[in-house]
């Protein structure tokens, strides 16, 4: 698979590195061809323009900071139907509440024409650089190709992707970034918050 980055920082590095080793082709896109072009050196990637990784990818990784996200998607130009994964979290990190209720949501709204599907936003790049095995990876959105070829990459890190749900439901992902951020900067450990599906929701199957 083609993939194309928006942004060459440690989230691309990250998720970039790891597809290439499972045998995907990357092209590193950055404002600076020379900071591309470095990290492309470094994990055996393409580098070029903002605009030429989002033609070149047949998915896009949206990866640069939250607050500048959308104004960088508007600035380019996209092909109808172009899948878009965006993995930022608009986090507050004076409260560590979210600074705008859903980046997705922005983001779709910004470049109607792309797929966007919200995923790797729950966990930092040290995590994607060498993840757990079957670790779940809530994605959302609302186009079903796009979530399964988006899928396909989850699997390609040796995780398994969790469908969260259609595109609204983002909001709540970046909120349980923003929770876990907040309670990990102050001391506390989130690893141990959700107890197993069968002691949290009983035998019972849901809709029964």
């Amino acid at each position: 698979m083609r993939i194309g980055t928006l942004g060459n920082g440690l989230m691309a590095e990250a998720l970039a590195g790891r597809w290439i080793k499972a045998g995907h082709d990357v092209m590193i896109g950055g404002r600076s061809r020379e900071r591309a072009g470095e990290l492309a050196r470094r994990i055996g990637a393409r580098a070029g323009s903002l605009q030429e990784a989002m033609e070149y990818g047949e998915v896009v990784l949206l990866a640069v900071p939250a607050e500048v996200a959308v104004a960088v998607v508007s600035g380019l130009e996209l092909e109808p139907g172009q899948i878009l994964i965006d993995c930022t979290n608009a986090v507050n990190h004076q409260d560590f509440t979210l600074d705008e209720p859903a980046m997705a949501e922005a983001i779709s709204r910004a470049v109607p024409q792309a797929r966007v599907v919200k995923a790797f936003n729950l966990a930092a790049e040290t995590v994607w650089q060498d993840a757990p095995h079957g670790l779940g990876v809530p994605i959302c959105g609302d186009d079903a190709a796009a979530l399964d070829l988006v899928g396909e990459l989850v699997r390609d890190l040796g995780c398994e992707p969790v469908h969260a749900g259609g595109l609204r439901r983002a909001r709540l992902l970046e909120a349980t970034a923003a929770l876990a951020i907040g309670i990990w900067v102050n001391g506390g450990d989130v690893r141990g918050m959700f107890p197993p599906v069968e002691i949290a929701f009983g035998s019972v199957p849901p809709g029964s």
